[in-house]
């Protein structure tokens, strides 16, 4: 019996056909169209008798070879790109639902995906109700007889909130439901929810599985039946991800892994040395003994992620004058980055949400969300450090552990 290849070694040497050129890295696909054999050849491709490309917002070799690489990575049958991840994570949903149906989600999400369920859903006649993350038994009372499907991310955005997997895979299972998760914040790498029973998988590959900052991106993963559904409405309604975004998103993979041991022994470090600081509220990262999911985290992520948040003392004014006192970290709409990011999600990613909103996924006034990158770590901690001192006014240091 063929033994199957570990995580690392299938990002890498998963590889569209050579052409007869013999290339060692696969060219980039830059066409919007394939020609055909013959008429009949046509024929049969556009009536899926046959596998092969047709049209680039159809399918791309580039595009192809990511879809099975992640396919690999996630353990899942089938899967198609997007050109964002925000596309992913609408189509994923609208591909499946009808007027009338009602979804069930984690209250604690993205702030587009928010918007999708409260502002652009309603518009087709399709209801969502909010659980909580931290009241699990309340979760299956909130299932209507129109309830449709689960949509949740686990560790959350920005709250680093955990979803127990297993229960809810089993949850979903028991009523018949369908259960989507984001996994942008934790990448195949360290966990895999199809294994806890999820049926589609979605990501923002711009983030880590990008890794650079350079590309716009996204995946849905997932059992071939519900993907084909899926394949048909973005084949229709066009949400395309480029053939040169495929190709670096393919060659990202293969260094995903290494990438985010660096992510992760960074974060690690930065909330150990930041945890009982006098200048925060709170430090939480899902791989610290405080955090109040950490046997979750142990249970079901490999490692605890490169993202960090922590609440300065002195609210909105002190977290933005923390970051106007960052000399290296950059701040940008953006995470999953080689380079450490810093946001204040109150007045950025989340400021469409209501102040109650805010408070009930765990946005505070002074929450900063950092990404930690693949700098040295000990730059890192002088950064923030010393920010965290420039906004209260006192002297400056230099750090070195």
């Amino acid at each position: 019996m063929e033994r199957k290849q570990h995580f690392e070694t299938q990002a890498v040497r998963t590889q569209t056909e050579k052409s007869s050129h013999r290339e060692h890295t696969a060219p980039i696909y830059m066409t919007s169209s394939f020609t055909f054999e013959d008429a009949e050849q046509a024929r049969a491709l556009f009536n899926d008798e046959q596998e092969g490309n047709i049209y680039t917002r159809f399918s791309n070799p580039n595009n192809n070879e990511l879809v099975e690489k992640l396919c690999l990575l996630e353990g899942t049958e089938d899967g198609i790109t997007t050109a964002s991840g925000m596309a992913a994570m609408f189509s994923s949903m609208a591909a499946l639902l009808q007027s009338g149906d009602h979804i069930l989600a984690s209250r604690s999400l993205f702030g587009s995906t928010h918007q999708i369920l409260t502002r652009i859903f309603p518009k087709w006649g399709i209801t969502h109700t909010y659980a909580d993350i931290d009241k699990p038994e309340s979760w299956e009372n909130l299932i209507q007889p129109n309830t449709k499907l689960i949509f949740v991310e686990t560790p959350s955005n920005p709250g680093l909130d955990l979803v127990d997997l297993e229960w809810l895979g089993k949850l979903a299972g028991a009523h018949g439901l369908l259960l989507i998760v984001d996994n942008c914040f934790a990448t195949p790498y360290l966990q895999q929810p199809a294994s806890y029973g999820a049926h589609i998988v979605a990501h923002s590959t711009t983030k880590f599985i990008d890794g650079q900052g350079r590309t716009i991106g996204g995946a849905i993963l997932g059992k071939k039946e519900l993907i084909q559904e899926v394949r048909f409405f973005a084949r229709h309604s066009g949400p395309a991800l480029s053939p040169f975004n495929g190709w670096i998103l393919s060659k990202s993979l293969e260094t995903l892994a290494v990438r985010m041991d660096r992510h992760c022994d960074n974060a690690l470090k930065l909330a150990e040395y930041l945890e009982g600081h006098a200048e925060l509220e709170f430090v939480k990262y899902p791989f610290l003994s405080s955090h109040p999911q950490y046997e979750l985290a142990k249970k079901q992520m490999k490692k605890g992620g490169g993202l960090i948040t922590f609440s300065v003392k002195g609210g909105v004014e002190r977290g933005r004058k923390f970051l106007d006192s960052l000399q290296m970290l950059s701040i940008t709409a953006n995470l999953g980055d080689t380079r450490t990011i810093a946001t204040h999600p109150a007045s950025t990613t989340h400021s469409k949400l209501s102040a109650e909103e805010q408070q009930q996924v765990g946005i505070t006034p002074g929450l900063v969300r950092v990404s930690v990158g693949l700098e040295n770590i000990n730059d890192i901690l002088e950064d923030i450090e010393n920010a965290l001192r420039a906004s209260k006014g006192i002297s400056q240091v230099a750090v070195d552990k």
